[in-house]
């Protein structure tokens, strides 16, 4: 049984989207920092929107008015997520 890249690809993306789904799904429910809640948000949107454009990019159809507001929403929303896990990797200096 031979696996070609494209369907490796769309399965890889199926595996991230759940554990997007659960990084995002733990936030809401499960996590009590705040810091930590938004992390685990952050980390999940990254997840999700990355592996829906994977799937978009990896489609042999053609491109719906939905796919095309995806590909125009999804980077800004990683952007956004990636900034804020920068901006909270690492606590404040100690005040002196």
């Amino acid at each position: 049984m031979m696996v070609d890249v494209q369907t490796f690809a769309v399965g890889a993306s199926w595996v991230a989207t759940t554990i997007g789904a659960g990084l995002w799904l733990w936030s809401w429910l499960g996590e009590k920092d705040a810091i930590r809640k938004l992390r685990f948000l952050d980390c999940g949107v990254v997840l999700l929107f990355s592996s829906i454009l994977l799937r978009i990019v990896a489609q042999e159809r053609q491109m719906t008015l939905w796919d095309w507001a995806l590909v125009f929403i999804g980077p800004l929303f990683i952007a956004a997520a990636l900034w804020r896990l920068a901006r909270t990797a690492c606590p404040p200096p100690a005040q002196k």
